[in-house]
């Protein structure tokens, strides 16, 4: 669940969830789903700008994640970092706010004090993996939940990988 659109911290979190491959998933029958908490006319934009091409959904009444007890505003100040953040804060903060007032609905697609989360659920009703964000940089590995879900891993790292043979 993504804290909101703009967010450059989530955009480059999606860009990565893009890059599970969809046999991957299908090989653990699993499904990838995003929420997020703006309207439904960004979902394309966003998978444009993102490349992601699994399901999304979205909350803008915020009910799932208050169902789910995601906090608004920034908690634990400790630092914690994803691995898919790549921008700093005043580079990625910039390309939010251009992309803002650039977009073909000048707004901010949802509240940006709401933190999100990840979670497996399934099969049925069962809740596996809870994961809430304390602040905007605290997404939980790709290569985690997907391990959690039975699921191959996948190479972020744009680093060429060394094969030994």
């Amino acid at each position: 669940m993504l804290q909101n659109f703009l967010c450059y911290t989530c955009k480059e979190y999606v860009e990565d969830l893009a890059k599970v491959p969809k046999a991957f998933l299908q090989e653990s029958n699993v499904r990838l789903i995003v929420i997020g908490q703006s309207s439904y006319n960004h979902i394309k934009p966003f998978c444009s700008l993102t490349g992601f091409t699994h399901e999304m959904y979205v909350d803008p009444q915020r009910e799932i994640y208050k169902i789910l007890g995601m906090k608004r505003g920034e908690g634990n100040k400790i630092p914690v970092r994803s691995p898919h953040v790549k921008s700093n804060t005043l580079l990625g903060s910039i390309r939010s706010i251009w992309r803002a007032m650039t977009g073909p609905a000048f707004d901010f697609q949802g509240d940006p004090a709401q933190q999100g989360g990840a979670l497996i659920i399934g099969p049925g009703n069962e809740l596996h993996f809870l994961h809430l964000d304390k602040n905007r940089l605290d997404h939980v590995p790709i290569n985690t939940v997907l391990q959690l879900a039975g699921v191959k891993t996948v190479n972020f790292s744009n680093k060429p990988q060394i094969i030994d043979i």
